[in-house]
């Protein structure tokens, strides 16, 4: 069984997807009225206006049963409220409806990350937690197991114009991420499948400070399609890709160097020749992977360095600043 957190915005759009689908079944409805999405999305939406401030309130995940596998659909209702049971989704509305449009069986679930007392439900790590949840549920009731997610399994042609671009971003950019060193790899990628990238600049600086995505003349913030594809998340997973990148390339080449003196082969070239190149060839590669280094370093410490910055008020600068404006009113 696969679980994949889909990103969505809007519980109109989603309850739309989930009810409307040729076949679809609702198998549960806690807290919402399940025979019309329209009055599902408004009671979702009243709930949400307990906690006006939680903007991602619209939790939606699918549960992906293998192909030909097909669980009764008490089995299913009860998979799905374990599931969110774990995620700690709990005392809140929600709709679980079974889709049979596709090759495998699969659930969407649909949660107010608004509880019933107007508290905020968290949401951290959900997919990685979603994923590990699926997996003991996937032994409890002797499902097959999933050897990958994918967010392909969503029917893109069923949603809006909108969310439908998004999903799309979220598969290029998730296809294209591993074979990326940096960020003008990834954008090169991403244009070829007709997606272009922007970012949000720091006041009249060069300093990036976001990035979003453009397809077809609609664009999404990096966070907006999933967390980790905000401008940190991204060059956090580059530099860590170069990293290993780096570790690989000098597990290589120490291998070869043991290769090469064990095997007692007679080198071409004479010992200072082979001194000096070895020298300079070595320099340049130490200094190729110092670079490097530094750059991933730099790039994975900035979120710890942005939590300790000082806040600008507080800053020499802004005291300065402030004393010399209040000087000036007492001058008038």
């Amino acid at each position: 069984m696969i679980s994949k957190p889909v990103p969505a915005n809007s519980f109109y759009h989603t309850c739309r997807y989930i009810s409307n689908k040729p076949g679809a079944e609702l198998l549960a409805a806690e807290g919402v009225r399940g025979h019309d999405y329209k009055l599902m999305a408004e009671d979702f939406l009243t709930q949400q206006q307990l906690r006006p401030d939680k903007k991602q309130a619209c939790f939606h995940s699918i549960l992906s049963f293998y192909p030909g596998e097909k669980p009764s659909d008490e089995i299913m209702k009860e998979i799905a409220t374990k599931y969110l049971k774990e995620l700690g989704i709990v005392n809140t509305q929600y709709a679980i409806s079974k889709h049979t449009d596709k090759a495998h069986l699969h659930l969407h679930i649909v949660a107010n990350m608004v509880s019933n007392e107007g508290k905020a439900i968290s949401d951290s790590w959900v997919g990685l937690r979603g994923k590990k949840i699926a997996q003991c549920l996937t032994q409890e009731y002797k499902l097959v197991p999933a050897i990958e997610k994918n967010i392909r399994l969503t029917n893109l042609e069923a949603l809006n114009h909108s969310e439908a671009n998004k999903y799309k971003i979220y598969i290029v950019i998730s296809e294209s991420l591993p074979h990326c060193r940096t960020m003008e790899e990834l954008e090169l990628r991403l244009l070829k499948q007709g997606i272009e990238t922007q970012y949000k600049y720091k006041g009249q600086t060069q300093e990036k400070q976001g990035v979003s995505f453009k397809l077809e003349n609609i664009s999404f913030k990096g966070s907006q399609v999933d967390r980790k594809y905000s401008l940190l998340g991204l060059e956090k997973t580059l530099a860590l890709q170069q990293k290993q990148e780096l570790e690989q390339r000098h597990n290589v080449d120490n291998r070869l160097d043991s290769k090469v003196y064990s095997s007692g082969e007679k080198p071409l070239l004479n010992q200072t020749e082979k001194s000096n190149s070895i020298q300079e060839s070595g320099k340049d590669i130490i200094q190729d992977i110092a670079k490097d280094m530094e750059k991933a370093i730099q790039i994975l410490m900035q979120s710890e360095q942005s939590q300790s910055q000082t806040p600008y008020e507080l800053t020499q600068e802004a005291l300065r600043k402030k004393r010399k404006k209040q000087s000036q009113q007492l001058n008038r």
